[in-house]
């Protein structure tokens, strides 16, 4: 049984008929999966966890996902239907399982519900991406979110990322760039069109730093990826207040 197969059978015994839809997005259905991509999945649930459902979706995830156990890293993420239909903002996650909050996890314990910004994204990539592993199309149980509404949940997780961006550098510019991208021309692009996008619009000095991270995420692991150079190190300011300007520039707009 591939991973997939592993996923929707843990997420059907864990809900029942509660899930009433799950969905592939992201990287696998938007340009193809790189070395470093999560394997991404969306569940609509008729109803909130409980306790055992979150631990039984927790234990049985973390045996199938990542590198640990040869597999790739799964970014499960769980919405209640009636908390995103009709759309309203902010949306709230219900439950998020991914590789990076395994250490939080263990300390503190199943994933609760809170408030995510960016399911404003990720839903019309859910959406755009129309891939079902059980269920309907996704836009029978998900409502369009407005263009204003995919901007400030753009805008409003910039915060949390200009906090990653020491551990997670590649990720978070490349965020930058979509993030850039989208508030422009109003279409989510895969990260590295986005980064393609941003590089054809910046300043020479700053265009090192996201074409590295470009390269790192069309070709390496993180196990594989080597320390960043001082020399790129010293230039990631600019680039992070060049590529801030023009998004703080563009929502103000």
């Amino acid at each position: 049984m591939d991973q997939l197969q592993k996923i929707v059978r843990l997420v059907g015994d864990t809900l029942g008929p509660a899930a009433l839809g799950i969905y592939l997005h992201g990287s696998s259905v938007d340009g193809g999966l790189k070395p470093a991509s999560d394997v991404d999945i969306m569940v609509v649930s008729e109803h909130s966890l409980d306790d055992r459902e979150r631990r039984a979706l927790v234990d049985g995830l973390a045996p199938i996902s990542g590198s640990r156990v040869a597999a790739r890293p799964v970014e499960l993420t769980v919405v209640v239907q009636a908390q995103v239909r009709p759309w309203r903002y902010p949306p709230t996650c219900d439950f998020l399982y991914g590789e990076w909050l395994r250490d939080q996890i263990a300390a503190s314990g199943p994933p609760q519900p809170e408030p995510m910004p960016n399911l404003a994204i990720m839903i019309p990539m859910t959406l755009a991406g129309d891939h079902p592993l059980s269920g309907p199309p996704p836009a029978e149980l998900l409502d369009p979110v407005p263009p204003g509404d995919i901007a400030r949940g753009c805008v409003d997780g910039i915060p949390d990322l200009v906090g990653d961006l020491p551990g997670d550098t590649r990720n978070v510019l490349l965020t930058f760039a979509r993030i850039w991208a989208t508030l422009a021309t109003g279409e989510i692009k895969s990260k590295d069109a986005a980064a393609d996008w941003a590089l054809a619009r910046l300043p020479a000095p700053d265009r090192p730093v996201l074409e590295h991270a470009k390269q790192l995420y069309l070709t390496r692991r993180y196990s594989e990826e080597a320390a960043w150079s001082d020399e790129l190190m010293a230039q990631l300011p600019s680039h992070v207040d060049t590529v801030l300007a023009e998004i703080g520039r563009l929502a103000k707009g």
